[in-house]
């Protein structure tokens, strides 16, 4: 099994940030944008006023997951960041939703 590659650095958020195209959903919204790679990059970031720690990392745990699941389906070549909505509920945050939600914005950006 291959690890996902990530975004580390701020000026690679940054980049995607400011020059990707995003799509929101209740949960999440997502940025995207080509990478001239054969691979696709991903960040996830998640406001400090969401919660405490716990709360957050699994939030980043349940998106990096559905990501992982759906990663064969999604085009190659883009850096992708996912940012958690400040106002949707963190307790609303299942697998279940969150899943159902990436496909549906990947399915909107042409990504699938």
């Amino acid at each position: 099994m291959k690890k996902i590659k990530t975004l580390k650095k701020n000026y690679e958020f940054k980049n995607v940030l400011s020059k990707g195209k995003f799509f929101i959903g209740k949960y999440i919204t997502i940025y995207i944008k080509d990478n001239n790679k054969n691979e696709n990059f991903i960040g996830i970031a998640v406001n400090t006023k969401i919660g405490k720690a716990v709360k957050r990392n699994r939030i980043k745990r349940l998106i990096r997951e559905s990501y992982r699941i759906n990663k064969e389906k999604i085009k190659k070549g883009k850096d992708i960041v996912f940012l958690w909505n400040k106002n949707a509920k963190v307790n609303d945050a299942n697998f279940y939703n969150i899943n159902k939600e990436m496909l549906e914005i990947f399915d909107k950006a042409n990504m699938v």
